[in-house]
């Protein structure tokens, strides 16, 4: 081994050792090497945004006479090496004298680590664990993932930091999902006008109807789902206007095929969940009844089709919820119980369908969320809880790779959560937050963009902190209320008209004051209390818009500053 590398600039960023049976592995981990191009932000000293070429034997050496001597000559002029690591290149002796000469030549030079297959102790070759574990990224699934472990590489390669180049690659996939999103809206307005318009040609009229209420519907349903995850309900109103507008130019719907019945009374379902994230009850209430009038016309004449069950049942549900959250308790349990019974008759016409089980699951909640909330029944709404849990475990296992169905699970532990904590049971109110938390971490990790996932952790955050004031944990309170006003902050920069969102963060900051006040920390208290009360007078009308959390929340803060102020006079 007398060979040393020379001064010279290295052609190679990088030498990619791996055993041939890995080759696949190795041709993506190059692809995706070479094609990524840093973000602003995270560019390499040099300036350059690309990592430059990652030399492969198989691809760099097609007709090398001397293959050894040529690997010789990679080796040499690479600044780096990047280890492949599997059991099969453990294995290998060729890749452990790559190691070994890349070592020799260049003992001042990174060695990075991939893991692809089994764990490190069987997956690093000999040579690699001389000198004590490397830097290593885990590119397996239940490791760091491919798009994490690829990160880690090339910020090892660029020589920045991991964190640093985690938050721009980020920020950098969160403007372009933004731009995507926005073209999308722009393209299917422009669509939907066209369609509108060309509707006067009589011949073509059903044509263009089935084309146009195709767009309506991917705006309303699949686009607006997407928005809604990030907060930004916001940027429907105007096709929610255009929408209703198209129909209504139809003339009477009694003419309209019953498909766009339909489709019609599930736009306005949508529109009326809007209604109901920014406070306006009224508003929903309108069109649930309008969509109640048409899915019961619907099922009237058809009444063993599927889709009509499920129409319907989703018009029973939403009337069911806007009488809930008007304080209409027996009107809103008439309604869940309508809802499971069109569940049930769903599940009778599609006994293996995910859909039936998620909807048996809804059901059972909601009406167990009456039982709770307004007859203060803790066993009926327990039992009826934990049977909504057992239907949406059975649609998970269904659709396992549901997004949505894994969410309602946790938030079933939530429910049941909060139940077990109104009757004062706080462990067993604090094993389901856990195991609430434990099960939306991976959806995290998964969809960091997800303002839901956002939004449930930070309620399950909040709850733990509740539960350990109430336990006598201060401490623990403080911390966990930090953790969760952070949460908060984040989510509300997103979408401040978040009505949801709002009431939260108010929430959180009251609750942190009857902790301080605990503490017997009364400056905290008036701060936080001031804090809270310039929130509420600066929100806009949209976040605000409930004047009952609004009166709660006043008197509630009124009190907090009445006992402090007590506390204070007498010298505690």
């Amino acid at each position: 081994m007398e060979m040393r590398a020379d001064s010279a600039k290295a052609a190679y960023t990088a030498f990619l050792s791996y055993n041939h049976r890995d080759v696949r592995a190795a041709r993506g981990l190059q692809r995706r090497l070479e094609s990524y191009r840093l973000p602003k932000g995270a560019m390499r000293s040099d300036g350059e945004r690309r990592l430059g070429p990652i030399f492969r034997d198989r691809d760099e050496l097609p007709a090398a006479a001397d293959l050894s001597e040529a690997v010789k000559q990679a080796l040499s002029r690479s600044a780096a090496l990047v280890v492949l690591c599997s059991p099969h290149a453990a294995a290998s002796p060729w890749v452990d004298k790559e190691i070994r000469l890349f070592r020799f030549l260049h003992p001042d030079r990174p060695i990075l680590a991939a893991i692809i297959e089994g764990e490190p102790e069987e997956a690093f070759p000999p040579a690699l664990q001389d000198g004590g574990e490397p830097l290593a990224a885990d590119l397996r699934r239940e490791g760091d993932g491919v798009r994490l472990g690829t990160l880690k590489i090339i910020a090892g390669l660029a020589g920045i930091g991991l964190d640093r180049l985690v938050q721009r690659d980020a920020q950098r996939r969160v403007r372009r999902v933004t731009a995507v999103t926005l073209a999308l809206m722009l393209v299917m307005l422009a669509f939907l006008a066209l369609s509108i318009a060309a509707l006067q040609a009589q011949r073509e009229a059903e044509r263009q109807r089935a084309e146009a209420e195709g767009i309506i519907e991917f705006m309303l349903t699949d686009l607006r789902e997407r928005l809604r995850s990030v907060g930004r309900l916001d940027a429907l109103t105007v096709v929610n206007d255009r929408a209703m507008n198209y129909y209504r130019d139809q003339g009477d719907l009694d003419d309209l095929p019953d498909d766009s019945l339909e489709r019609r009374a599930r736009i306005l379902q949508a529109m009326g969940e809007d209604d109901i994230a920014r406070g306006s009850l009224p508003a929903a209430r309108r069109k649930f009844e309008e969509a109640h009038r048409t899915t019961t016309a619907l099922l009237d004449d058809d009444p063993q089709r599927p889709e009509w069950i499920f129409v319907h049942a989703q018009s029973e549900f939403w009337i069911g919820q806007v009488d809930q959250l008007s304080g209409q308790a027996d009107a809103a349990l008439r309604h869940y119980r309508a809802y499971l019974h069109w569940a049930r008759q769903l599940f009778r016409y599609q006994p293996q369908a995910a859909r039936s089980f998620t909807e048996m699951g809804y059901a059972l909640s909601n009406i167990a969320s009456v039982q709770w909330e307004s007859k203060n029944d803790h066993d009926d709404a327990i039992r009826n809880y934990a049977k909504s849990l057992y239907w949406f475990q059975r649609a998970q296992q269904a659709d396992p790779g549901s997004l949505n169905i894994r969410m309602e699970v946790a938030e079933r532990h939530a429910r049941l959560a909060d139940v077990h904590f109104d009757r004062r049971d706080f462990r067993a109110s604090e094993q389901h937050r856990l195991e609430q938390l434990r099960l939306l971490e991976p959806l995290r990790r998964e969809d960091p963009q997800n303002g839901d996932i956002a939004y449930d952790t930070l309620v399950a955050t909040r709850s733990l902190a509740r539960i350990a004031f109430e336990t006598g944990e201060t401490a623990k309170a403080v911390r966990l209320l930090r953790d969760a006003r952070s949460q908060s902050s984040a989510l509300r920069q997103r979408d401040p008209e978040n009505q949801n969102w709002f009431e939260q963060h108010l929430r959180l900051l009251m609750d942190a004051a009857e902790v301080a006040r605990a503490r017997h920390q009364g400056a905290e208290v008036h701060r936080l209390v001031d804090q809270a009360r310039r929130i509420m007078h600066d929100a806009s009308p949209t976040a605000a818009a409930d004047p009952a959390f609004r009166a709660t929340s006043i008197r509630r803060l009124d009190a907090i500053a009445q006992s402090n102020d007590r506390a204070s006079a007498k010298g505690e």
